[in-house]
């Protein structure tokens, strides 16, 4: 039975005293499991590990990740501007430290994300002379590019993000230069088209934020129709989980899961968290252009998260996870994106230095409320 958020919040008490009484033994099979295992029947439970985090080799947190996850995405060090800085210049380091680790603990892993129009090399749209480069000279660059990093780990990665956030809100086709030099959105079959040739037996995803919005969703159904009456080879749709206490409304988000898989995809939650701050916008996207400026208002837990707001962080995450286990036969993978509140982006998005807490692991890496609460799921 679907447990409402409201009842959720009035029966926070029982739900405390519940888990006082079944801590004990929920503690000892999650000291040997791990949510890998708590949800091993339903889905890859997956986090993006950070630059920061390959670059130290954090012995600490990269023992958390193997032990509670079984899929890990490559939050930035496969995007074009980190792999490729300058076209026909190449930094290996930290993807290969990525592949190594999830090879050590056979994980599945997602490359992140082969065409964006956001973190690219400075150099990837102009020419020498500073000018736009030509639709074929672009070709170019992005077949160089799909080709030679999905070459090189074809062996290990074995889900790739293709294309990230091509469409707008309610405005079909985002205009990135990607469109405007293309003429269009030619360059997005181009690349599903290219990446199933290099690796015809990787799972390729069309990831986006803000899937749950009507608009978007009806876009993408029709262009997902489209590309399987000329079987474009893609296989799945990333939704970004980038959600709030109250945002967005959960029967649209379910409803957006429910249309992708009609239409033959299987559904990845690809950048789970819950912003527990308030917005500071009227919309609930995740472009990452968007900025604004600091206000105390705007981060008002700097000393802690009270509880209350604890509690409502927890019911959330109970809910998007009941929402999650109603679908899992159409679901393949829930990631959150990173694995504990001290390295969350959205520690500084859409504003610099606030101090969130959207994640499963606090400040100290210890499992929250949450984490037990959405375990009790399937005990």
């Amino acid at each position: 039975m679907r447990l409402s958020r409201r009842r959720f919040l009035q029966g926070s008490v029982a739900l405390a005293g519940l888990a006082q009484l079944q801590g004990v033994a929920m503690a000892r099979a999650l000291e040997t499991t791990g949510l890998k295992e708590v949800f091993r029947d339903d889905f890859l439970i997956g986090t993006a590990i950070s630059n920061r985090t390959l670059a130290s080799e954090e012995s600490a947190l990269l023992d958390i990740i193997a032990h509670e996850f079984n899929a890990i995405t490559a939050e930035n060090c496969m995007k074009s501007g980190e792999i490729q800085p300058a076209q026909g210049e190449w930094d290996w380091a930290l993807a290969d430290r990525f592949v190594a680790f999830g090879r050590e603990h056979s994980m599945t892993m997602v490359g992140h994300a082969l065409v964006w129009h956001s973190q690219t090399p400075d150099d990837l749209f102009v020419g020498a002379d500073g000018s736009r480069v030509s639709r074929d000279e672009l070709t170019r660059r992005m077949e160089t590019h799909i080709t030679t990093l999905m070459e090189r780990y074809r062996e290990d990665i074995h889900v790739w993000d293709v294309v990230n956030e091509a469409i707008d809100e309610d405005q079909g086709w985002r205009r990135s230069p990607w469109f405007e030099i293309f003429g269009g959105a030619d360059y997005m079959e181009q690349a599903f088209r290219l990446a199933h040739e290099i690796a015809p037996e990787a799972q390729l995803l069309y990831n986006d934020y803000n899937m749950h919005d009507p608009g978007k969703r009806e876009f993408l159904v029709e262009v997902l129709r489209d590309y399987r009456r000329r079987s474009v080879p893609i296989h799945g749709v990333g939704m970004q989980g980038h959600i709030g206490l109250d945002f967005p409304d959960l029967a649209e988000f379910e409803r957006s899961i429910e249309a992708y898989a009609a239409e033959g995809m299987r559904v990845h939650i690809t950048e789970l968290e819950v912003d527990v701050l308030p917005v500071a916008w009227e919309h609930t996207g995740a472009d990452i252009a968007t900025d604004f400026e600091y206000a105390d208002e705007l981060d008002p837990y700097t000393d802690g998260l009270p509880a209350d707001i604890e509690a409502q962080l927890t019911a959330r995450y109970v809910e998007v996870f009941e929402l999650f286990l109603r679908h899992r036969d159409k679901i393949d993978r829930i990631t959150t994106w990173g694995t504990y509140d001290g390295e969350s982006w959205k520690n500084d998005f859409p504003i610099q230095g606030r101090t969130n807490y959207p994640l499963l692991f606090d400040r100290e890496r210890r499992r929250k409320p949450a984490y037990h609460a959405i375990s009790a799921l399937r005990g």
